[in-house]
């Protein structure tokens, strides 16, 4: 439940009009449904004295709403999951630049937009997952979920999941959109079942023996081990994981993050908000209250998070990763990825 200070967004839009300018306000239109980040929102209201209104919605529908709102929008940060998301707000002119001195010396290169429209502040490692009963050899890299030896093992999300979709477009980047269309027929003809279900769902298909592998973001397994979660929690221990291409150009990384909107009438806020999100505070929240890595390097990771064990994440730019997505449906469409 949201707590007293929220205004919910049915009420939201009728009000805000009038106190959007008003000082000491942030209007945070959200996709990140964790209850766990109301930590976030309260210590930042605490300490800064400025009060969070929130609109919570899909990602889609959110750029949808701002877009439709114009210059008109009350939205001051727009906070939602994966590149392909923030990169979209960017192109619809919904976003504007930050020069932030904070941001800057705290949020990696890579993981934030080239003109500083959007930063990345959390991670999740997109992994392979595996049956250790019955998988040996379980596949080392990306590519070799399209080998022919895993026919009729993998589990995987669809096409117009955002996930695979800035996955594929990080394959494109690295190896060119030849092999990646070659690479999404390969996983297409191995593929256990139609793809379904979220990335948890694939995770309970090596558990039911509907598949042998699996592929999903690190902190849905990471999860079940922090808390229980049902149908894959008290079978874990039959799941082996690989952080893929650890010879080559490493484990793809997604991403959480926000920019200031376009329009933002708390626009001195709004960027509070972002440096208050590269704290060292805020970091520890995204990793122990939902299993994701830092954006910020050096910050503590949670137990859960850190039972996966070191590897080496890709540091390709998600900004240039993001030019590819256009491509990356048109090779899924094309394989036939439903």
């Amino acid at each position: 439940m949201l707590k007293a200070t929220t205004i919910l967004a049915g009420t939201l839009a009728a009000t805000i009009a009038t106190s959007a300018a008003a000082e000491g306000e942030l209007n945070l239109y959200s996709s990140r449904h964790y209850d766990t980040d109301e930590r976030l929102y309260s210590d930042f209201e605490e300490a800064t004295g400025i009060t969070i209104n929130r609109i919570e919605g899909k990602a889609d529908e959110l750029i949808a709403r701002m877009s439709a709102e114009g210059a008109n929008s009350p939205a001051d940060i727009l906070l939602t999951v994966d590149t392909s998301r923030l990169a979209r707000a960017k192109d619809a002119g919904l976003l504007q630049a930050v020069d932030s001195e904070v941001l800057e010396a705290k949020v990696p290169g890579y993981i934030q937009d080239t003109d500083n429209q959007w930063f990345g502040f959390s991670q999740r490692a997109r992994i392979i997952f595996f049956d250790k009963n019955d998988v040996a050899n379980p596949p080392r890299t990306y590519l070799d979920l399209a080998d022919p030896a895993y026919k009729g093992k993998v589990c995987i999300r669809s096409s117009t999941n955002t996930y695979n979709q800035t996955l594929l477009a990080s394959i494109v980047t690295h190896h060119g959109a030849e092999v990646a269309a070659d690479w999404a027929k390969g996983v297409v003809a191995n593929m256990a079942r139609a793809p379904q279900g979220g990335d948890t769902d694939q995770l309970r298909g090596i558990v039911s023996g509907e598949c042998e592998i699996a592929v999903g973001n690190s902190y849905y397994f990471a999860r079940s081990i922090r808390k229980n979660v049902k149908g894959l929690s008290d079978s874990r221990d039959m799941i082996g994981w690989v952080f893929p291409s650890q010879d080559a150009e490493g484990a793809h990384m997604n991403l959480s993050g926000g920019g200031v909107a376009a329009h933002a009438p708390n626009r001195d806020n709004a960027v509070k908000f972002l440096e208050y999100l590269a704290s060292e505070q805020a970091q520890q929240y995204f990793s122990a209250g939902n299993d994701e890595y830092p954006g910020v390097p050096g910050v503590a990771l949670a137990p859960s998070i850190a039972a996966l064990g070191h590897f080496k994440p890709d540091d390709v730019s998600l900004a240039e990763v993001a030019k590819n997505i256009p491509e990356a449906q048109k090779i899924f469409n094309e394989a036939g990825w439903e």
